[in-house]
């Protein structure tokens, strides 16, 4: 008996595979963002020490996402090409996520805070599936 999803064609699938990753991603980065808020004594938002304890939790969540994202979503082995385009597209999902967030509640300040977020998590997200598939390509078979 198949899956549901088996019918679907394979970038759909693709698609919701690296949603998953992503979401689990978040979960394991906030974990360990708050774990070193925690440890570094619940620095001020905006302090150095904060940055290093949200740096702290995107490289702990980039880790395994990546190696999920080659054998879960993509099908694919980790090597140079997809970890370099692994790192481009979460450096861009990182800028985005920077640049676009503190404009977008600047100019839609009648907005609640978490719909922004969350805006802006989606479009950063869906660069980053783009620029990811990029470089995550399956060898053509000979």
């Amino acid at each position: 008996m198949k899956l549901p999803s088996s019918y679907l064609p394979e970038n759909i699938r693709s698609a919701v595979r690296f949603m998953v990753i992503g979401f689990t991603g978040s979960f394991v980065q906030t974990w360990f963002f708050m774990a070193a808020l925690y440890f570094m004594n619940q620095p001020d938002q905006g302090s150095t020490l904060y940055y290093v304890a949200f740096g702290i939790g995107f490289v702990c969540e980039m880790i395994p996402n990546y190696f999920c994202s080659n054998w879960y979503t993509f099908g694919t082995r980790p090597n140079l090409k997809n970890a370099g385009g692994f790192l481009l597209a979460r450096t861009v999902n990182l800028v985005i996520q920077f640049a676009l967030l503190p404009f977008m509640v600047s100019k839609l300040s009648d907005w609640r805070d978490d719909i922004i977020s969350l805006i802006v998590i989606f479009i950063a997200g869906c660069i980053n599936y783009l620029i990811c598939l990029i470089f995550f390509r399956k060898p053509k078979e000979k």
